[in-house]
């Protein structure tokens, strides 16, 4: 397996991907490729940060990374990454690839600055890479999200020390 960046040449491929990946998976509603389109004609998108894995030529994993945003109390405002969304071909998963693509995208988030990482997800799942729900960091949940759902992970040891505030991840 081989995961790369994402070129523009891509796209069209990751959008069929996407959408049928969703298909097949536990929690979706239909819509998360043109999620992808909405994030990356947004003002967060982090095109050195989206994703694919691929075998053979093939495409079996995709990732995305968007600037996100934890607005302080205090008026500051603290800039993350939001992880969605992380799609597997079906005869791929419970194979690591999930994993591997989640473990890279991090890795390269934190090389190009990013100290914590955000996702609405399965805890079950995430918590394996290190997220726990927001509400555990002292950051308020202020989408409409059940708030078990929305999770944050530290990049780099207590870098969500002393952050208090609020999220909203709209979807």
């Amino acid at each position: 397996m081989v995961i790369r960046t994402v070129k523009q040449e891509d796209y069209d491929s990751i959008y069929h991907f996407v959408k049928t990946a969703f298909e097949t998976a536990q929690v979706k509603d239909g819509t998360e490729q043109d999620f992808v389109l909405r994030l990356r004609a947004g003002g967060t998108f982090l095109p050195d940060l989206e994703f694919m894995a691929e075998e053979n030529g093939e495409l079996i994993g995709h990732i995305m990374l968007t600037k996100q945003t934890v607005e302080c109390g205090d008026g500051t405002i603290f800039t993350g990454v939001l992880v969605a969304p992380l799609s597997v071909a079906l005869e791929h998963r419970s194979q690591g690839v999930g994993g591997k693509l989640m473990r890279y995208a991090c890795e390269k988030a934190a090389e190009a600055g990013y100290t914590a990482a955000f996702l609405v997800g399965n805890p079950q799942y995430y918590s394996r890479f290190g997220f726990r729900k927001t509400a555990d960091f002292g950051i308020r949940n202020n989408s409409d999200i059940p708030g078990q759902f929305v999770q944050a992970c530290e990049l780099r040891p207590d870098a969500l020390r002393g952050i208090k505030g609020s999220i909203t991840i709209t979807e």
